[in-house]
């Protein structure tokens, strides 16, 4: 289920915040500046989702620079 948040930052400029939580996943989160691009990407990552296309790119999260360089060095 997608939510849609409109947050104002401190200039004044209106942002607006989509939140999807759908089971089996990792909550996905984005930030636009017009709504129609929030709708927008809620639907198609949400049908993503659905249809088993969506994958998260967490490809350097829980990794160090110590686990970069031994690998640079091994390969």
């Amino acid at each position: 289920m997608a939510v849609i948040e409109e947050r104002i930052e401190k200039d004044g400029k209106k942002k607006y915040r989509v939140k999807i939580r759908l089971k089996g996943y990792k909550p996905a989160t984005a930030t636009f500046s017009r709504r129609t691009d929030a709708k927008h990407w809620a639907t198609q990552t949400e049908a993503a989702m659905r249809q088993g296309r969506y994958f998260q790119a967490s490809g350097g999260e829980g990794k160090t620079l110590s686990d970069a360089i031994d690998r640079y060095i091994r390969d």
